[in-house]
């Protein structure tokens, strides 16, 4: 008489682990879209600064001369200005320490702030790249329908100006983060037997399309898991008020907000020179060792010329700032990154985090496979659910 093996039965899993697996499916399908969108967008931006300044690598650079004399800062505002036509104030600009980089002078002026869509909100956005060396205008450029600048704000809320816009980004995130939490105890492996931990921790590309479309969903998943939550929970810091406000002061043990520096101009005291150059020449001097200072013109009676000295060469978050006396150009008031508390120093750094800058080139690559995993997902589950669904509809009919 042959032996006939016993038939093993599936362990049943628990309530909670089947609730777990029914949200992570329909919750995956209802955000996918927008998962999918964020990705791609992410993908596309991620290298947007080594993209323009290549394509653009005349404008961006110029010829450094012997004598590496620039010319005064208002010289150059003011040719930026006419470059401009005449009727718009530069608003901001960036000198560089990289001494054959052109400068940035910008405008900026909002439209309607009720308006629904993006380009309805602002009126104008313009950059001018100028060489400080000679004065000769290397670019002018509508940064409103910049191609990078575009890809920004359909990531950041699908280009839509009202709150809903983000709101749909913001939510849509949260579920992500289920997502990739609840993903990681649906996959991970009973134990690390070497047959697990290969069937588990590699992709088969030798097997056939659905398993390695299986593989691609688990493994690749696993693999950026913990950098797709830091791009999350970052976005969420934009996306909503209340979680900025939980990092803060999760982060700074406090609720007090941090303290403002401010200072008043005094009208009443006037200089022979012009005292944006005074200030820009202050500014270059204390900080002698910023990548780059952003200069800001004071607009109104009281209002103060603020100066800021980046640290890196690309990122935000490692910043001084100085403020000085539109009409005399003394210095009036400093803050320094080291005087911010944890709170306001990790909320300052979000940015950065995001966008993978604060680690160099590695951590842009980083978060360009990241979201493109992650725009991969959606595609690779839904693929998953319908073959699983349509095995049961051909086990129903097989039935019957």
């Amino acid at each position: 008489m042959a032996l006939t093996k016993p038939i093993q039965k599936k362990t049943k899993k628990s309530r909670i682990r089947r609730i777990s697996d029914w949200l992570h499916l329909w919750l995956g399908i209802i955000s996918g879209l927008v998962v999918f969108h964020l990705g791609v967008t992410g993908c596309i931006f991620a290298f947007q600064k080594e993209i323009t300044e290549f394509i653009h690598r005349k404008e961006f650079f110029v010829e450094v001369p012997a004598n590496k004399q620039t010319i005064p800062l208002s010289i150059l505002r003011a040719t930026a200005e006419k470059a401009l036509g005449g009727k718009k104030k530069v608003t901001f600009m960036s000198s560089y320490s990289q001494p054959d980089r052109a400068w940035e002078f910008g405008t900026y002026k909002p439209g309607n702030t009720n308006a629904f869509w993006y380009f309805d909100s602002i009126d104008y956005y313009d950059l001018v790249l100028i060489n400080p060396y000679t004065g000769k205008v290397t670019l002018v450029a509508d940064y409103k329908y910049e191609f990078f600048g575009i890809v920004k704000m359909l990531h950041w809320s699908f280009l839509i100006n009202h709150p809903i816009g983000q709101q749909i980004i913001g939510w849509s995130t949260i579920i992500f983060v289920f997502l990739l939490i609840s993903g990681m105890v649906m996959w991970w492996p009973k134990n690390l037997k070497k047959s697990n931990f290969d069937k588990s921790f590699k992709i088969k590309w030798k097997a056939k399309f659905k398993r390695i479309n299986y593989d691609m969903h688990n493994v690749l998943g696993f693999y950026v898991m913990t950098i797709c939550l830091m791009l999350a929970l970052t976005g969420l810091v934009w996306a909503f008020q209340w979680f900025q406000a939980t990092v803060y002061v999760v982060a700074s043990g406090s609720t007090t907000p941090p303290k403002e520096v401010t200072a008043k101009s005094d009208s009443t005291k006037t200089i022979n020179v012009i005292p944006f150059d005074v200030a820009f020449e202050t500014a270059k001097k204390t900080f002698k060792n910023a990548e780059r200072i952003g200069m800001s013109p004071a607009e109104g009676g009281s209002a103060t010329i603020y100066a800021t000295g980046y640290k890196g060469a690309e990122t935000y978050w490692n910043f001084d700032v100085l403020l000085f006396d539109q009409y005399t150009g003394k210095l009036l008031a400093r803050k320094n990154q080291r005087d911010k508390n944890a709170g306001e120093a990790l909320i300052g750094m979000n940015y950065d985090i995001h966008v993978g800058a604060i680690l160099g080139l590695p951590g842009k690559i980083m978060a360009f496979f990241a979201s493109l995993i992650a725009a991969s997902l959606p595609i690779t589950g839904f693929i998953i659910w319908w073959g699983k669904k349509k095995k049961k509809k051909n086990h129903a009919v097989a039935e019957n």
